[in-house]
């Protein structure tokens, strides 16, 4: 079924499943929404979500959700994406995505996130990691320096929002 799990020993990053819609509306903001869910959640937009989640890890499709879990109770502190095959992107370019819930901020957790979805990557043969965040989003961008991240640039995206870009290159 193309499952993956990456942990490095205290956050894990395992595919987002149907059992964290209520983890997943509990820990949801204003940020998170804003930033990046597009708005704010439902029940039922949330389990659409998680379906179409399930059906990419099912059919090994170019994107993993993940959710970010802490510890023994694996408890969920937020999600992580890896999307391959996108557009804007070169052939062996992944883009990653995150946010972590308000209980969990602060404590280096997205920056973790990231590296474990690096190492996901390169298991599926990336060489190159990209992080676009809005440029109104400084803590975002903070993440990605903060996971090894280089700033390449600023662009304007079809919906004008300003977006910063940041490059990893991956070990092969």
């Amino acid at each position: 079924m193309g499952w993956y799990e990456v942990s490095d020993g205290e956050v894990t990053l395992s595919p987002l499943t149907l059992s964290d819609v209520d983890d997943h509306l509990a820990g949801e903001d204003d940020a998170l929404a804003r930033w990046l869910n597009g708005g704010r959640g439902t029940r039922e937009t949330v389990e659409a979500h998680l379906r179409r989640c399930t059906r990419e890890w099912e059919a090994d499709g170019p994107i993993r959700a993940f959710g970010i879990r802490i510890g023994a109770l694996a408890m969920l502190a937020g999600t992580v994406e890896v999307q391959f095959d996108q557009p804007y992107l070169a052939a062996d370019q992944v883009n990653i995505s995150y946010g972590i819930y308000p209980a969990w901020r602060g404590r280096g957790l997205a920056a973790r996130a990231v590296q474990l979805a690096c190492q996901h990557a390169i298991a599926r043969g990336a060489s190159r990691a990209v992080i676009r965040t809005d440029a109104r989003n400084p803590a975002s961008a903070a993440v990605a320096r903060r996971a090894g991240f280089v700033h390449l640039g600023r662009q304007t995206e079809e919906d004008a929002v300003e977006t910063d870009w940041f490059e990893r290159r991956l070990p092969g």
